[in-house]
């Protein structure tokens, strides 16, 4: 399924975000810096990955139910949407 313009534009900027964090914790690890501020910004990054796959995951669905709504084929079926669901969870 190929999302719309506006929700992969929105995912592509957390990524980029989420790209400066990583650059930042590898450059605390070149540091020295201590183990518990890295671990902290790993989990936050971790987080930062997991919210944008639940907003790529969201608008699929939103746009498997405008689909639905509107009487076009649905972009995905209910088994591959939850298939996903489960795989980020």
């Amino acid at each position: 399924m190929k999302l719309e313009a506006g929700p992969t534009d929105d995912v592509i900027k957390r990524l980029r975000r989420i790209e400066g964090q990583i650059g930042g914790i590898i450059r605390m690890l070149e540091d020295g810096r201590d183990c518990v501020e890295i671990v902290t910004q790993l989990s936050a990054a971790n987080r930062a990955l997991d919210r944008t796959g639940f907003r790529l995951l969201s608008a699929g669905m939103r746009q498997c139910v405008t689909a639905a709504a509107a009487g076009e084929a649905e972009p995905m079926s209910a088994e591959q949407m939850e298939k996903l669901f489960l795989t980020l969870a």
